[in-house]
């Protein structure tokens, strides 16, 4: 089954269509890439899909365990390399909504690691994260 579509509308703007919740998404090529920088680069959705996919599996956990994790969110910054051109760093800070015990913490933060766009991008993309948990 097809999970989505691109079409091209020129000066460097992809419109991407889910197919199955019918919601588009449009990115820009980058300033520093001769884009307009007006939306997200596909390179920017990369490292935000990995920030988005570890607090989904940390909600799926967090489900388990019976705790609450809603309002916990992340920071992302991506850094490119020049040659080749492509994704060389992403840093993710997750800020928690609130404490856990060890135990909790622990296993929210291995779910998070374990995510399956942290585990599909190649291993020379240093991948920092940071869990930020309130006072």
């Amino acid at each position: 089954m097809t999970t989505a579509t691109v079409k091209y509308q020129g000066e460097l703007r992809t419109l991407m269509l889910h197919l199955q919740s019918n919601k588009q998404v449009i990115t820009d090529a980058p300033v520093d890439n001769h884009g307009k920088g007006e939306a997200f680069s596909p390179t920017d959705l990369v490292a935000t899909a990995l920030a988005s996919c570890m607090i989904t599996i940390m909600g799926i956990k967090a489900d388990d365990l019976k705790v609450d994790i809603t309002g916990t969110s992340a920071t992302v910054q991506k850094h490119m390399s020049v040659t080749p051109r492509r994704i060389s760093e992403i840093v993710v800070a997750i800020t928690m909504n609130k404490k856990f015990d060890d135990r909790t913490r622990h296993l929210l933060e291995a779910a998070a690691l374990a995510c399956p766009v942290a585990k599909s991008l190649h291993s020379e993309i240093k991948q920092i994260v940071e869990f930020i948990y309130p006072n």
